[in-house]
């Protein structure tokens, strides 16, 4: 559904962002990227039908660098996830550490953020649900948050 208004996003509390993806340095080393790609697809599947891990939503693009942004409710549930034994992530940077390592064909990278409340700002015009907007809840940008600076100030109240 495309929201023509101007709308905003909220979540409650402190959540974490993680941005993380693969770069693909040798596009002929199928064999090497294919099984990480792979790999990320069944831990998107993992985590949407576990919703107590604290995973909130995604958004991915993909290019020669494939780049996802993903929302946490917390960043410790976000590190729970990484070291827990019976995820699907271990055994997939395992496997990547034994198949690639360093040897240059697959790159991989994350940055991770905690955001506090009245730390972030967002606004969406004829979006659908994206980003922020569909990890928490979308809210006409109006009565005070139709700039940036209005949006940021109601957070922090």
């Amino acid at each position: 559904m495309i929201h023509t208004e101007r709308m905003t996003a909220r979540i409650q509390g402190e959540f974490a962002v993680l941005l993380i993806g693969m770069r693909i340095n040798r596009l002929l080393s199928v064999h090497k990227w294919l099984p990480v790609n792979r790999a990320m697809g069944r831990m998107l599947n993992e985590l949407y039908a576990k919703p107590e891990l604290g995973f909130l939503s995604h958004e991915m693009w993909f290019s020669r660098t494939i780049i996802l942004v993903q929302y946490w409710r917390s960043h410790e549930a976000l590190l729970e996830y990484a070291k827990a034994r019976d995820s699907s992530h271990l055994p997939a940077w395992q496997a990547f550490n034994r198949a690639v390592g360093t040897d240059g064909s697959v790159g991989v990278w994350h940055e991770s953020y905690v955001v506090k409340p009245g730390m972030y700002e967002n606004v969406y015009v004829n979006m659908p649900p994206f980003g922020m907007g569909k990890a928490g809840e979308l809210v006409p940008a109006s009565a005070g948050l139709q700039s940036a600076a209005g949006r940021m100030q109601s957070l922090e109240s």
